[in-house]
């Protein structure tokens, strides 16, 4: 892999452990955005939190290279889970917004973690 490609992956890589940080935080925390967008789809405040939890692991586990895989697909179905739901409820507006997050963690295991000897 060239260098310009491992830079630009780990950009990324950065940018979805942020996001993933961010938002898991505002879960773990029950931030009122939060409650109120899980509650439409009856979660409790303790599911949204145990959510934030598993978010915030799976953001820190894709900065690891052997736990890289795990990381991002804890990320990936946690995006799929929250776009179903906006499916179910026909809100395209909702899957709009978490598709490219969802790409973006797709994106990052094909390029792989910069740091891996398979590389």
């Amino acid at each position: 892999m060239t260098t310009a490609i491992k830079i630009f992956n780990s950009i990324l890589i950065l940018v979805a452990v942020f996001m993933g940080l961010k938002q898991g935080y505002a879960m773990l925390t029950a931030k009122t955005e939060m409650l109120e967008m899980f509650g439409k789809w009856n979660f409790s405040k303790t599911a949204v939190m145990i959510n934030g939890a598993i978010t915030i692991i799976g953001a820190l586990l894709i900065l690891h290279p052997k736990m890289f895989l795990w990381g991002n697909f804890i990320m990936a179905a946690g995006i799929l889970m929250i776009i179903c739901f906006h499916l179910i409820d026909k809100d395209l507006k909702g899957v709009a917004i978490e598709l490219p997050f969802l790409l973006l963690n797709l994106v990052i295991i094909y390029l792989q973690h910069p740091l891996s000897k398979t590389n």
